[in-house]
C-alpha cells in the first residue's frame, strides 16, 4: 500500500495548471514592482546624491498630502453620506447620485481650469491655488466620492431600531447618528479615506501643474530633467514604501475591530424630513459642491473648447490624440480583463495559497502610482532590448500597455471576482459531471455568465487608461500622445483653449461608468458602494 499511495501523495503535491498559469499572470503584472527594491544593489549612491536636496522635501510634502486629503474625504465625504442617508430635504433624491459624479472629473483638469480662471474672477475671492492647501482642496474635491459611496452603503445597511435604541438613551436624532451611525460605519469610512489618500500620493498631473514638489514629481524630474534612472528608480522605492505603510497604518489602527449592527436585520432607517429654514439650506453645500467641480468647470471647457475649433491644427492634433488614446485603452481593457478572467477562474477551480498569494500580488499595482509604475515597468524592458540589440520594447506602445495592465488590473479583477462569486459552485459540478474539463467549463459556462462583469471591469480600465497621465508621459512612444498628455502639455504653455477638448473628452468618457454604477443603484441600492471597492482592495463590509 505504501508504494501505491506514495505516487499518488505526489502527484496531489504537484501544482495544477491553473496555478502554475495564475502564478506567471502575477509575475507579469506585478514583478516590475517586485524588482523596485533590487535598483538599490551596486547603485547605493545614486539616491544619496539627490536624497539630500530632494527627499526630505519630496517626503514630507507628501505626507502632509495624505494627511489632508485623508482629513478633508473624511470630512466631506462621511458629512455627505449621513446627510443624504439621515435626513430627507428638497432635491435629496437627485442629489442622493449626483454626488458621486465629481469622480469622472480628473484633478488636473480641475487644475487647469482653476488655473485659467484665477486671472479673473476667482484670482479676487479665493487664496493662492498654487500652494500646499490648494493641492489639498483641489484632490479632496475630487477624491471625496470614495467615502461618501461606501459611507453611504454603511449607513443604509444600519436599522431604524438601533438609531431608536439611542434615542431611549437620551440622545436626539443628530446626536444618535453621531454616537451610533458614524462608529458602526467606521470601517467603510477608513477603508474610503485610504483609498482617497492612495489616489492622492498617486496624483502626478495635479501637483505638477500646481507646482507642489511630491514624490511624483520628484520621480519625474529626476527621470526626465536629471536622466538619473537608478536614482529615479530607487525614490519610487521611497514611495512604494511610504504607500503601503500608509495602509497599513489604517489597518493596525482599525485592528481587529468590527462594528456589528445588533438589530441591522431591522427596518431601514427612514430620514428625518427637514422643513423651513433647515430644509432649505440642507441642499446648498451640496449643490455649490456640484456647481464647483463639475458644472463651472463644464461650462468653462465648452466654452474654450468652442473658441479653438476654428484652429485646424488643434483639430488634427486632437483626432491623433484621440485615436491613441482609444486604442491604448482598448487594447489594455482587453488584456487585463483576459488576465482578470484567468486569475479569477484559476482561483476558483483550484484553490491553493500559492494562486491566493499570487493574486493579492498581481492586484498590488493600483496602490502604487502612475510614476512607480512607468520606472518600474522601464527597468526589465530595456534590459530586455539590451539583450536584443534593439528597442523593441521600451519606448513602445508594448510598455505602455504593460505599465497600464500592472496599474489597473486590480479593477478588472475585482470586477470580474465580484460576478464570479455570484455563480453557484453547482453549476461547475454539473458541467464536470458532464466530462467537461475546466477549460471548457470556463469558455461555456462561466463566460456567458460573466459577461456583465467583464464588460463593467473593461469599461472600468479602459476608462482609467483614458484619464492616466503619469505613466503616459514617462513612457509614451514618440508620437504617441494622448488625450491626458494634450491636455498637460497645452496647460504648462497655458494654452487652455487647447486643452479644452481633450479635457472634455476625457470628463465625458469618465461619467459613462459613474452613470452606470448609479442607474445600477436605483435597482440595489448597495451596488452604488461597489464603484468605490472596485477601485481599491477588497473593503471591510459592515457585520450584520
Amino acid at each position: 500500500m505504501a508504494v501505491a499511495t506514495a505516487p499518488a501523495r505526489r502527484r496531489s503535491r504537484a501544482p495544477s495548471g491553473w496555478t502554475v498559469v495564475g502564478v506567471a499572470v502575477a509575475a507579469l503584472v506585478a514583478g516590475p514592482l517586485v524588482l523596485l527594491p533590487a535598483s538599490f544593489i551596486g547603485e547605493a549612491d545614486a539616491l544619496r546624491q539627490v536624497g539630500a536636496s530632494l527627499l526630505p522635501e519630496a517626503l514630507r510634502a507628501s505626507l502632509v498630502l495624505a494627511l489632508g486629503v485623508g482629513v478633508g474625504t473624511l470630512a466631506l465625504g462621511g458629512t455627505l453620506a449621513a446627510l443624504v442617508s439621515f435626513y430627507d430635504f428638497p432635491g435629496r433624491r437627485w442629489l442622493d447620485w449626483a454626488l458621486v459624479l465629481p469622480l469622472a472629473m480628473p484633478a488636473y483638469v480641475l487644475v487647469f481650469v482653476l488655473l485659467g480662471q484665477y486671472d479673473g474672477l476667482l484670482g479676487d475671492v479665493l487664496p493662492e491655488v498654487r500652494s500646499t492647501g490648494g493641492a489639498i482642496a483641489v484632490l479632496t474635491l475630487v477624491l471625496y466620492p470614495y467615502v461618501y459611496v461606501l459611507g453611504r452603503s454603511a449607513f443604509l445597511d444600519q436599522s431604524r431600531e438601533t438609531l431608536e435604541a439611542a434615542r431611549t438613551l437620551g440622545h436626539g436624532h443628530a446626536g444618535a447618528i453621531r454616537r451610533v451611525a458614524f462608529p458602526l460605519a467606521r470601517p467603510a469610512l477608513a477603508a474610503g479615506a485610504a483609498l482617497a489618500v492612495m489616489e492622492a500620493l498617486a496624483d502626478f498631473g495635479a501637483v505638477n501643474l500646481l507646482n507642489y514638489r511630491a514624490m511624483t514629481d520628484a520621480i519625474y524630474r529626476v527621470w526626465y530633467g536629471a536622466f538619473d534612472r537608478p536614482a529615479a528608480l530607487q525614490l519610487a522605492t521611497v514611495l512604494v514604501g511610504l504607500t503601503l505603510t500608509l495602509v497599513a497604518l489604517e489597518r493596525l489602527l482599525r485592528g481587529r475591530a468590527r462594528y456589528h449592527g445588533a438589530m441591522a436585520r431591522g427596518e431601514a432607517v427612514v430620514p428625518r424630513r427637514l422643513s423651513g429654514i433647515r430644509g432649505a439650506l440642507a441642499p446648498v453645500l451640496p449643490v455649490l459642491l456640484l456647481l464647483g467641480v463639475l458644472g463651472g468647470p463644464v461650462v468653462q471647457l465648452i466654452v474654450w473648447g468652442v473658441r479653438s475649433l476654428g484652429d485646424g491644427a488643434v483639430t488634427s492634433t486632437l483626432a491623433r490624440a484621440a485615436l491613441n488614446s482609444l486604442l491604448l485603452a482598448t487594447v489594455a481593457a482587453l488584456v487585463a480583463v483576459a488576465a482578470a478572467t484567468v486569475l479569477a477562474y484559476g482561483r476558483r477551480a483550484r484553490p491553493s495559497r500559492v494562486g491566493s498569494a499570487a493574486t493579492r500580488l498581481a492586484v498590488l499595482g493600483y496602490a502604487v502610482p502612475g510614476t512607480v509604475v512607468a520606472v518600474a515597468v522601464y527597468t526589465p524592458l530595456a534590459w530586455v532590448d539590451r539583450r536584443l540589440g534593439a528597442l523593441v520594447l521600451t519606448g513602445t506602445v508594448v510598455g505602455l500597455v504593460l505599465a497600464y495592465v500592472v496599474r489597473f488590473h486590480a479593477l478588472a479583477y475585482f470586477a470580474v471576482e465580484a460576478r464570479m462569486g455570484r455563480i453557484d459552485p453547482a453549476v461547475d459540478d454539473a458541467a464536470r459531471g458532464l466530462g467537461a474539463d475546466r477549460a471548457r467549463v470556463l469558455s461555456d459556462v462561466h463566460l456567458p455568465l460573466l459577461w456583465p462583469g467583464i464588460v463593467t471591469a473593461a469599461l472600468l480600465v479602459f476608462v482609467e487608461v483614458m484619464k492616466e497621465l503619469p505613466a503616459t508621459a514617462l513612457l509614451r512612444p514618440l508620437g504617441g500622445d494622448t488625450l491626458a498628455i494634450a491636455v498637460w502639455e497645452a496647460t504648462k504653455d497655458s494654452r487652455f483653449d487647447t486643452a479644452a477638448l481633450p479635457a472634455l473628452l476625457i470628463v465625458a468618457v469618465g461619467l459613462i461608468p459613474v452613470v452606470a454604477m448609479i442607474r445600477l443603484s436605483r435597482a440595489d441600492p448597495a451596488a452604488l458602494a461597489e464603484l468605490g471597492a472596485r477601485h481599491g482592495e477588497d473593503q471591510p463590509q459592515q457585520g450584520r
